[in-house]
């Protein structure tokens, strides 16, 4: 069985994931490595900082042999919130936004970045409203480090190599106030393209055939199922 290393503590984004892929993999998370190394997001992309986070893991686990086996992969995300009328923002700052005005290290409570959200979006009518959730999935295999065998510029550059990303985004708008006790982050107030309803307020499994991880992680599914169908 493929083993995913799922590079977050966060259990509801694990929950999620497990949600999506289902129970043809076997699962790790960074609670089950205590001494993994934190991997800052720097990155000025989703992309960027999801490739940072499998590739740091990848090679940690690759290095220290914590994860003996032929199939282990370290699976990790980037992912934020959109909006049009504030030029994109807050992207790749969605989980920290209200922490970027004290200028506090780490992500800030949801309620702050929702609640500054709303505030920034005071007085823009709905129709103008307009966001999407975007997640970058990146996908990286575990490659056991022989020492002396190459230099650890190419260890990492052939890490980097096999990594592949997968893309997800959901389309919508942010709604006039919080509604649903659902989902989290964002969620109770993005209205998904051709909803009503907020994703908080939709249900898990209805979110999740709709979102943006659950379109990125479909795409991902679907490669492992054609490799595994189709081997070498």
């Amino acid at each position: 069985m493929v083993t995913l290393l799922i590079a977050t503590r966060n259990a509801h984004k694990v929950g999620e994931i497990r949600a999506i892929l289902g129970e043809k993999f076997r699962y790790l998370t960074l609670n089950d490595l205590p001494n993994a190394p934190e991997v800052i997001e720097d990155a000025p992309t989703f992309a960027g900082n999801a490739t940072k986070k499998a590739v740091s893991l990848a090679m940690w686990l690759g290095e220290t042999k914590r994860l003996e086996g032929n199939q282990v992969y370290v699976l990790a995300d980037d992912s934020g919130l959109e909006v049009d009328a504030l030029d994109g923002a807050p992207g790749v700052h969605s989980a920290r936004y209200a922490a970027l005005d004290s200028g506090k290290p780490g992500n800030s409570p949801t309620a702050e970045n929702n609640a500054k959200l709303l505030r920034l979006l005071a007085g823009t009518p709905l129709a103008k409203r307009t966001a999407r959730f975007r997640c970058v999935v990146a996908l990286t295999p575990v490659i056991l480090s022989v020492s002396g065998s190459a230099s650890p510029v190419c260890y990492a550059d052939e890490v980097e190599l096999q990594t592949e990303l997968f893309d997800g985004t959901c389309e919508g708008r942010i709604g006039l106030a919080a509604r649903g006790q659902g989902g989290f982050g964002y969620d109770p107030l993005f209205i998904p393209e051709g909803c009503e309803l907020t994703f908080a307020e939709l249900g898990e499994e209805v979110k999740n055939r709709m979102s943006h991880r659950g379109k990125a992680l479909a795409l991902l599914s679907f490669k492992m199922m054609r490799r595994e169908s189709h081997p070498g």
